[in-house]
């Protein structure tokens, strides 16, 4: 959830931290698209920290970004992308933390300052390409199964989703899945950093004789569309991969399910709740607090990660509670907009006019609205297939016991609902460490074994009933 953007004021200092010699040697950002990884070093007191910024450009112009400071166990917190000129503008409000750098000639690095309350310190970030773009163009052996490349509507027949089926060699028709990502824009591999869980679940599920549907989320790759859905937006998207599926004669029609990463299993959970429901629901990690909760129990244990002063982290979360409470009691978002950047400015008189507009435009955002407000758990009961809850112990982004027995409650009427933990799991469902395999003697990320095999005994053993 960590993808899910939230802005109140982090504290800006301008171009005074870039020296006006950088201006000689800056060029436009239109001729630099900043896609890809931006990394360098976060001097703090007592040593320095990584600091990872991943942008992706989106079909609208606009990016998406999240920001991962690996040392310190915080990963994909949301991220605004400001653009003026040659200046980059990158706002983590849950993190109450800026960059500001001005792009190099060369287009290979940031030059500029890292900018917390009380706290600035100058930081270059060099860019590097995303890994896994590489891998996927790689050569590979040919699996022993069947890919096509397809492509689906939505409801809205202008909305056109991209995607790869991967069938089981053999006539079928076969069990199949429809694979949702987490929340945020992805491509149909649900790429982080140089890790794509889902490119790896569909490959370990179709060479055990599932098929698999994973697509590119809107706005993301071959897929057109708006690139914040609400969640009701992305349900219809699920609906749509299922009636495509539907079409297949690959597919067994009565062995048809969903599974979903993060919130793509909360997108997967209200599907099941809509007329032509799957026939099963896997969720990994799925959340079941309200937006609005696990909004500020983020943005609590990001700055205690980042150890920030605990009065400053006091009034952070007060100052987002009365942004919340400005956002659900004005329906009006010019109005709303105008507050919340009004509030930003006064709390620090240096914030960009620009910044500030662009931060508060998110905050009164469909998407936002929505989510705010959003109860995981309000439909539940209505849920009649099977469904299996998966989570990880080591999952660092949401609290694993809490999410998953209040779900567990909610759909209690159901009585062929398992839930289950794994040890030593992440979020992304990655193995501990220690469990990682060695490529040119460097650890690489996989997907748990456990996890996969979880997902496929029990995929099997529904398809068996």
């Amino acid at each position: 959830m960590k993808l899910i953007k939230l802005y109140f004021c982090a504290c800006l200092t301008l171009m005074l931290a870039l020296g006006q010699s950088s201006r000689a040697t800056a060029r436009p950002l239109d001729e630099n698209p900043l896609d890809g990884l931006w990394k360098g070093p976060l001097q703090m007191p007592g040593g320095k920290l990584e600091v990872i910024f991943r942008l992706v450009k989106l079909s609208s112009g606009e990016y998406f970004a999240t920001l991962d400071v690996p040392m310190q166990k915080v990963s994909r917190l949301s991220v605004t992308v400001t653009m003026r000129a040659d200046t980059v503008v990158l706002t983590s409000t849950e993190a109450n933390a800026t960059y500001i750098g001005r792009l190099a000639s060369n287009g290979s690095q940031l030059q500029g300052s890292w900018v917390q309350p009380g706290f600035k310190v100058p930081m270059v970030l060099s860019h590097a390409e995303v890994p896994a773009a590489t891998a996927i163009v790689a050569p590979r052996l040919t699996p022993p199964y069947r890919e096509e490349e397809v492509r689906f509507s939505n409801i809205d027949a202008r909305l056109q989703l991209a995607g790869t089926l991967t069938v089981p060699a053999g006539a079928g028709p076969f069990p199949a899945v429809v694979l949702l990502s987490d929340a945020g824009p992805h491509d149909r591999n649900g790429t982080v950093g140089d890790f794509a869980p889902l490119s790896r679940l569909a490959d370990y599920l179709t060479r055990r004789g599932i098929a698999v549907l994973r697509f590119d989320d809107r706005g993301v790759g071959q897929s057109n569309g708006g690139a914040q859905p609400t969640i009701s937006e992305l349900v219809t998207d699920a609906q749509a991969g299922l009636s495509y599926m539907r079409t297949r004669s690959e597919i067994d029609l009565s062995k048809l399910g969903l599974i979903g990463h993060g919130e793509g299993g909360n997108v997967a959970l209200l599907a099941a709740t809509m007329p032509l429901p799957p026939s099963f629901v896997v969720g990994l990690a799925p959340y079941a607090l309200p937006g609005s909760v696990i909004l500020a129990q983020q943005q609590e244990i990001a700055l205690r990660s980042l150890h920030t002063d605990p009065a400053q982290i006091t009034e952070s979360i007060n100052r987002q509670q009365e942004m919340f409470r400005i956002i659900n009691h004005t329906q009006d978002n010019n109005q709303a907009q105008n507050v919340l950047a009004n509030m930003m400015r006064q709390s620090n008189a240096n914030l960009d006019p620009a910044a500030a507009q662009a931060s508060a435009a998110d905050m009164v955002s469909a998407r936002y609205r929505y989510f705010l407000s959003f109860n995981p758990l309000e439909n539940l009961p209505k849920i009649a297939c099977p469904v299996l809850l998966l989570y990880g112990t080591a999952d660092d982004m949401l609290n694993v016991d809490t999410n998953a027995a209040l779900l567990s409650r909610a759909l209690r009427s159901n009585k062929s609902v398992t839930t289950h933990k794994l040890l030593g799991v992440n979020h992304l469902f990655q193995p501990d460490r220690t469990q990682w395999p060695l490529l040119n003697g460097e650890p690489k990320p996989n997907l748990s074994p456990a996890a996969s095999e979880a997902v496929r005994a029990w995929v099997t053993g529904q398809a068996a009933k």
